[in-house]
């Protein structure tokens, strides 16, 4: 599909990131043509289906046929851009060792989208435009290097959803150009009629290559009449990689896609070694298409049965194979002998087999690298959103609980009674209450208290009663929750002496619901509010005792998912709910037509 001279390119050389030319059709076409087979590079990769190692790019369309750039890049030693997650594909990372042994090009081989390398030195640029590796002094020969690198099964589905590029896109423009032959927008118009998708129409192009339309593979072309190297092909439909390679390059351009052609090696034979020797006969060329949305994704037209080494796919099968049931994975098993090429074991019409693509984005396999980053991010997520209640809970625990000294007054004795009946053991000692200014503040100290305690209730699954008082709730609480009585004759009701000064471990469970509904009603009733000096050791110690009584599962609620938080947002969300449906009955009301209407009398 082109006219060039035979032999080898001009190699001449350039500062910086700038590559020499290499004539790769030369190259390949006298490779493919020797008599001795001769060994070229030999790869181990865990990957235990690879696709073809590769090169080279001929991105250049010309009447003469396709060409090379010259390469464009920046030290390889700067690192690699990271593939992109793509909508609907499976990505797969796995490793590569590369021994170089007979290729003596500047060109390292490689499998498409490395992530990392290691071996390569300076004198080695990479071109992303390409995704080539290459060097203005070294060689490939003699050179071993390692990588990692990740497969992408591209599935007809997800394929069949990318959109047209739009004509400003660079992609677009660069590589859609080709001279126009007619014959070939004849070929190009007939073979897509009434294919809607970019997907269908590059499919329609790549199923033209078949042995049902009577193409063969032969190192010995025709010439033609015609005057075009393109359409002599199409015309005598017999060729081998580079022919089908460029031919279907050009007719996926000239149906405005865009489209180039990749150089490389087969799969190869595999050895006892675990490794795959890659020889002259494994050279081959095919041909890359462009999606939006996915990137390059290669198609092989070249007939599989004629490759050494072939491996159809999923989106790009054997033409020329039999259709059998659809079978998991995105390519054909991999034939550890000889892997010469057979029947294709996906199915050519298009169904996808592989129902582990969800909708929402790429599947990223366990042995790619970027798993446990999204794992753990999502973790991190889940673990913050359940942590809003048990840290609001906190938070508003703390505020309550914070004690204000200017509140606090010195300590003196007061007798509580068990069940309250009495005289005020408050009354006896002005000392324990809290006059003049700071009442105020001692009294708002109180209701935070005994909120708090109410609370504490909900948290733990306590009946809460509106209509009680203060001091028959803490009454309620002692004989339910079987808090310990206070004194030590607890038959005879004899009272104990409660100092405030003591220390929060002094004060029985019992003492400080007491206590806590003591100042609640005092800051309910009275004048003055009592001291707030012991409200906090009170609360810890109520808290402490309603979760030793508690069974596991509220104890583990009331932390981390405070029923009080809740229930306060329920009765938010359904405040506001209500607040909204009034507020628009109101508008709809006033807007109503019905207000134009003259009134009735």
């Amino acid at each position: 599909v082109r006219h060039r001279r035979r032999g080898r390119g001009r190699h001449r050389q350039r500062p910086g990131g700038t590559g020499s030319s290499v004539d790769l059709f030369a190259n390949l076409s006298g490779q493919l043509k020797q008599d001795k087979e001769e060994e070229l590079v030999r790869v181990r990769t865990d990957d235990p289906d690879p696709y073809y190692l590769r090169f080279g790019v001929a991105d250049r369309v010309t009447n003469a046929g396709f060409a090379a750039r010259r390469p464009v890049g920046h030290p390889a030693s700067r690192g690699i851009p990271d593939v992109p997650p793509r909508d609907g594909v499976t990505v797969r990372q796995y490793h590569a060792t590369v021994e170089v042994t007979g290729l003596t090009q500047n060109l390292l081989p490689v499998y498409l989208q490395p992530v990392n390398f290691d071996g390569i030195d300076a004198n080695w640029y990479y071109d992303e435009r390409t995704q080539v590796f290459y060097s203005n002094r070294a060689r490939a020969k003699g050179k071993k290097y390692s990588f990692d690198y990740v497969r992408s099964d591209y599935t007809p589905a997800a394929l069949e959803r990318a959109k047209p590029l739009p004509p400003t896109d660079p992609i677009q423009q660069l590589y859609t150009q080709v001279p126009l032959v007619q014959e070939i927008q004849d070929r190009v118009a007939s073979l897509t009629a009434g294919k809607e998708t970019v997907y269908d129409r590059v499919r329609a192009i790549f199923n033209f290559f078949s042995r049902e339309n009577g193409f063969t593979y032969s190192l010995e072309t025709e010439s033609g009449t015609s005057g075009s190297a393109i359409v002599d092909f199409l015309t005598n439909k017999a060729g081998f990689c580079e022919q089908y390679a460029a031919a279907m390059a050009w007719l996926v351009r000239t149906a405005g896609i865009p489209a180039r052609v990749a150089f490389g090696f087969t799969r190869g034979t595999r050895t006892d070694g675990d490794y795959r020797v890659l020889t002259t006969k494994n050279l081959h060329a095919w041909t890359e298409v462009y999606f939006d949305g996915f990137g390059w994704v290669p198609f092989d037209a070249t007939p599989a049965t004629s490759v050494p080494g072939s491996n159809p796919t999923i989106w790009a099968p054997d033409r020329d194979a039999p259709a059998q049931p659809d079978t998991p994975g995105a390519q054909a098993p991999a034939d550890d002998g000889a892997d010469s090429a057979g029947a294709d074991p996906n199915d050519p019409t298009r169904k996808d087999p592989s129902e582990q693509v969800p909708a929402g984005g790429p599947a990223i396999e366990p042995s790619a690298s970027n798993w446990p980053w999204w794992t753990l991010g999502l973790a991190v997520l889940v673990l913050a959103v359940l942590a809003v209640p048990a840290l609001r809970r906190t938070a508003l625990r703390r505020r309550r609980l914070t004690a204000r000294a200017a509140h606090v007054t010195p300590a003196t004795s007061a007798v509580v009674t068990r069940d309250g009946v009495g005289a005020d053991p408050y009354a006896a000692d002005r000392q324990i209450l809290v006059t003049g200014d700071a009442a105020a503040a001692a009294r708002a100290d109180a209701h935070a208290a005994w909120a708090e305690l109410l609370d504490t209730m909900v948290d733990f699954r306590i009946p809460v009663d509106p209509t009680e008082t203060p001091r028959a709730t803490a009454e309620r609480l002692v004989r339910a929750e079987r808090l310990e009585p206070i004194g030590q004759d607890a038959q005879a009701g004899a009272g104990t002496t409660a100092r405030h000064g003591k220390a929060a471990g002094d004060l029985s469970p019992a003492d400080a619901v007491r206590l806590l509904g003591r100042a609640e009603e005092r800051a309910r009733y009275a004048r003055d509010p009592l001291s707030t000096e012991l409200l906090v050791p009170s609360l810890r110690t109520v808290r402490r005792a309603f979760a030793g009584n508690a069974d596991r599962r509220t104890r583990i609620m009331a932390v981390l998912l405070p029923p009080s938080v809740v229930e306060r947002w329920r009765w938010t969300a359904i405040e506001t709910s209500s607040r909204a449906a009034n507020a628009v009955g109101r508008w709809g009301a006033a807007l109503s037509p019905r207000r134009l209407l003259p009134r009735r009398s």
